[in-house]
């Protein structure tokens, strides 16, 4: 089975349930070259000859400068040409990362997604935005240049710890608040039974969304709901928190806002509670961190001006953008229904 994706290149995202049988075959003769963590080179096999591995730091770490700079030099010593691909197998981190290198070495090189985390699987790896982080905040250098081809393998989350599979969940949760209303009653009827629906479901969600707005200039912003307040979590906890984990408690603020200036009905505020809470997800963070959070805002990526951009909704799979907020209606929003 396989989903596609049109973007400034038409790919396939596939689902399939042995990755290297299906990279081998994608690649044939060519050099290759794959990025991964070291943790995962275990899971990798034998590969041919004639490609090459490179392992990168766990986590958010591998997204620096420091890293992508000595990844742009082992591919210049590899004496890498433009025929080569380099593939990112990981998380999002690592697709991010590889995407990123693909983009700008040679002036762009063919890549290979194979998202190996379930956030991956259903976000970070489809879609074409590639990037490392810069010390003021989280993908602040990067690229729109889309994979040529996306390998699901269910497979890799048995090797996920469960606060990582749960935290991936909340880019699920996201796609069912903001799109497709069925993921949320898959999850609520159980999630581990309606996994791979909720993989297909939720994959399909952001290539719809790419498919229509490549370059994020208003559609997909909506994939950004829960985002705002989530990286500069992210970032405030120094990664300590989980992607998913700080998107949980961005959602919940959304949904709040989105009571207080979109009209959105106080039970869908609640089933973002009620979900979340199902999930084992976080909705509360420290009270005292709200000046350094709104600081760090301003600094995402679909600010206006001196005005913060927010996705809201106006109800179930209805979302809309919301600009202008006072600084003190975010702060008593935040203080009163996130704040601990």
């Amino acid at each position: 089975m396989s989903i596609k994706v049109k973007a400034e290149r038409e790919y396939e995202v596939k689902f399939v349930s042995n990755f290297q049988a299906e990279l081998e075959s994608a690649i044939h003769e060519r050099e290759a070259v794959l990025i991964a963590p070291q943790s995962l080179k275990q899971y990798l096999g034998n590969f041919p000859q004639h490609w090459h591995l490179i392992t990168v730091p766990e986590g958010e770490s591998q997204k620096s400068a420091d890293v992508y700079v000595q990844l742009l030099n082992q591919l210049s010593d590899l004496s890498l040409g433009r025929g080569a691909v380099i593939v990112g197998i990981g998380g999002g981190a690592t697709t991010d990362l590889a995407g990123f290198l693909a983009a700008t070495y040679l002036r762009g090189v063919e890549w290979i997604a194979v998202p190996t985390s379930l956030a991956g699987m259903v976000d970070a790896s489809i879609g074409g935005k590639t990037g490392i982080n810069l010390d003021a905040g989280k993908n602040l250098a990067g690229a729109f240049y889309s994979p040529s081809l996306v390998f699901i393998d269910q497979t890799f989350l048995s090797s996920l710890g469960e606060k990582d599979l749960r935290a991936g969940l909340a880019e699920v949760v996201k796609c069912g608040f903001i799109s497709d209303s069925i993921i949320l009653d898959l999850i609520e009827r159980g999630w581990r039974e309606n996994l791979s629906e909720l993989i297909r479901r939720s994959a399909q969600v952001k290539a719809d969304v790419v498919s229509n707005d490549f370059k994020e200039s208003f559609t997909r912003e909506i994939l950004n709901y829960g985002h705002t307040l989530g990286h500069a979590i992210e970032k405030h906890s120094k990664y300590t928190l989980r992607h998913g984990e700080c998107v949980s408690i961005g959602m919940v603020f959304a949904a709040e806002i989105s009571a207080s200036f979109s009209g959105l009905p106080s039970k869908v505020v609640e089933k973002h509670y009620e979900i979340l809470k199902s999930l084992k997800l976080p909705t509360k963070y420290d009270k005292t961190a709200w000046p350094d959070l709104y600081e760090l805002m301003q600094s995402d990526k679909k600010k206006k001006g001196n005005s913060l951009r927010f996705v809201t909704l106006t109800d179930l799979a209805s979302p809309t953008r919301l600009e202008n907020v006072a600084q003190d209606a975010l702060q008593n929003i935040y203080l009163e229904k996130i704040g601990e």
